[in-house]
């Protein structure tokens, strides 16, 4: 039994290592048309939001351990396929709205930013006073 563990382990080891050889595609496509908001409501879309749902995603050294790796990519590639912040400005006003509004749900239900990104990014976690003002910002009659 010993013996067998002792393989098992070898060969976990292993592949763990093999797998660290398949990389994802880390990119960051060029940014369209980025939202034109409040600077302040920016720089909190930049801090929690960004790493998903823009083309500005930073890729720190954590994105290159498999599968770990494989998990941050599929939910960015997802993020900015339901939003891109990086595109917003070539969204239609009333789809604009629409997201506004989803963007506040989300954010006043806990939803996003997701709590595990929130554990490896502090400053992601948005405050009450942040939240309020992303929902003036979403609920609001302003144009951007």
């Amino acid at each position: 039994m010993r013996r067998f563990l002792k393989y098992f382990f070898v060969l976990l080891i292993l592949a763990f290592i093999g797998i660290q050889f398949i990389e994802i595609e880390k990119t960051n496509p060029p940014i369209i048309a980025d939202i034109n908001a409040p600077a302040e409501v920016k720089n909190l879309f930049k801090a929690a939001c960004y790493d998903c749902h823009s083309n500005e995603t930073k890729w720190p050294w954590y994105t290159s351990v498999a599968p770990l790796s494989w998990i941050i990519e599929k939910d960015v590639r997802e993020g900015r396929g339901h939003l891109n912040f990086s595109e917003w400005e070539l969204m239609k006003s009333d789809k604009k709205a629409e997201y506004k509004k989803e963007i506040w749900e989300e954010v006043n239900e806990g939803k996003m930013p997701l709590a595990i990104y929130t554990y490896i990014h502090p400053n992601a976690k948005l405050d009450i006073t942040q939240k309020n003002i992303i929902r003036q910002w979403a609920l609001g009659n302003k144009s951007n």
